[in-house]
């Protein structure tokens, strides 16, 4: 009956601690539903400018109509012959792309929330073929008129009118990709007609400038393309299907070049599909992203309140057994709430100050509200600021965990062996069953 007050008490603590999970969990969807505002925030800005970007180009596409003899049996089961006409669209890549280009960061902001965006000061040069394929035994073909296109994923980011010059000569462009309209945003120029089996349009340079918001893709549509991205913005996050074979990063920008063969890529075979579907495209990518995401942070801090008032309990327990100083459960309860309000401050102030500047701030109240609720539990100002002093080392490792993403995992480990290790060494001498007698 003795040992059975000890689990009782012990059983106390463990309820509450789970009731503390309801606090914590609301806490987190607060989080959450912040960061979908944060979303939608992005939204709107990519609604009223521009969105992420998606640069598709150029290719040359070149009209025919292939003409050939059908044979076929009619109804009577007599053998006949019939003309048959078939439209199609000749998609060309060219032989080499070069990119190049300065991304001027911007940032909206929309409420609350900061939204990079850009604008891109680019040119291309391409190269393309003259030649135009082979034609297949017994088929004679007729090409339209030529034109090239150049896919834009959202157009309205094209401030001024683009400057399109072929083999020499300016052309003018239009709005649209003409047969790849449904698949394809962008736009397009009209090419010199097909003659003697050659089309225009060897050399093609381009020079614009594209508004977008937090990240470009580029895709490679070039037997050889040469990409070069460079910008102010110090933060930038390289994903996508192909990385920089050249980086540089530091705090005035970063200088980025790829190098991508149709060798390593699906791009030309995904663009011969794209007249008729929707094709997801193989393509390098640059985003502007926040170095400090504090719902990110917000949220990873989170997950770690639940093991802040094991320990803190656990603390308690000890203090409670040791030294004989009985804790009501009520007691435990307002300082389990008490540590869960520094993840709701955190949230809330980050908001508006610095993240490191929010951690300080909520930590110190917190901290601060405890010590002096804890010297009247504990009785005694140098047994609260013991507590103080232990809470404000858990606060100082859970901000290093945040801080050091890639050594969370290591560093959290190290953190728990030690406190079991710790509370091994403390208590290796208590005897229990004497302490369960001792319990009123």
């Amino acid at each position: 009956m003795k040992s059975l007050k000890l689990v009782l008490r012990f059983a106390v603590v463990g309820v509450l601690t789970l009731a503390l999970l309801i606090p914590l969990t609301m806490i987190r969807s607060k989080i959450a539903e912040r960061t979908a505002y944060r979303a939608q925030a992005v939204e709107r800005v990519s609604r009223s400018s521009a969105g992420a970007q998606r640069l598709v180009g150029p290719l040359r596409a070149v009209p025919y109509t292939d003409t050939h003899e059908d044979s076929y049996t009619d109804d009577k089961g007599v053998a006949r012959t019939r003309t048959v006409h078939e439209p199609g669209v000749l998609l060309q890549a060219p032989q080499s792309l070069n990119v190049h280009g300065q991304l001027r960061p911007q940032t909206r902001r929309v409420g609350l929330f900061d939204v990079p965006t850009y604008v891109w000061e680019a040119r291309l040069a391409a190269r393309f073929g003259q030649e135009l394929p082979a034609l297949p035994a017994g088929v004679s073909r007729r090409y339209g008129t030529p034109y090239l296109l150049l896919g834009v994923q959202d157009v309205r980011g094209l401030m001024g009118t683009p400057r399109l010059t072929v083999d020499g000569a300016a052309l003018s462009l239009v709005p649209g990709t003409r047969d790849f309209n449904a698949h394809l945003p962008g736009i397009s120029a009209t090419l010199p007609v097909v003659e003697d089996g050659h089309v225009a349009a060897g050399e093609v340079l381009v020079d614009f400038s594209l508004a977008g918001t937090e990240a470009l893709d580029v895709v490679p549509v070039a037997d050889d393309t040469r990409v070069q991205l460079a910008s102010a913005w110090p933060h930038p996050s390289f994903t996508g299907d192909f990385l920089p074979v050249r980086r540089q990063v530091s705090g005035a920008g970063f200088d980025a070049q790829w190098a991508v063969s149709s060798l390593a890529s699906q791009a030309q075979t995904q663009l011969q599909r794209l007249r008729t579907q929707d094709v997801a495209l193989d393509a390098l990518r640059v985003e502007l992203v926040d170095p400090v995401d504090v719902y990110t942070l917000a949220d990873r801090a989170s997950k770690y309140g639940i093991l802040f008032v094991v320990l803190t309990f656990v603390g308690f327990g000890l203090f409670e057994l040791i030294k004989r100083l009985p804790i009501h459960p009520m007691q435990y309860l307002l300082v389990g709430l008490a540590l869960a309000m520094f993840f709701l401050l955190l949230i809330s102030l980050s908001e508006h100050i610095a993240f490191w500047i929010a951690y300080l701030v909520s930590a110190a109240a917190c901290i601060g509200v405890q010590f002096v609720y804890l010297s009247g539990v504990l009785r005694g100002w140098w047994r609260a600021a013991g507590f103080a002093l232990g809470l404000t080392a858990l606060y100082g490792a859970l901000y290093g965990l945040l801080i050091s993403e890639d050594n969370a995992l290591l560093m959290g480990s190290l953190l728990l062996f030690g406190i079991l290790a710790t509370i091994m060494a403390i208590t290796r001498k208590l005897d229990w069953y004497a302490l369960s007698a001792e319990l009123r």
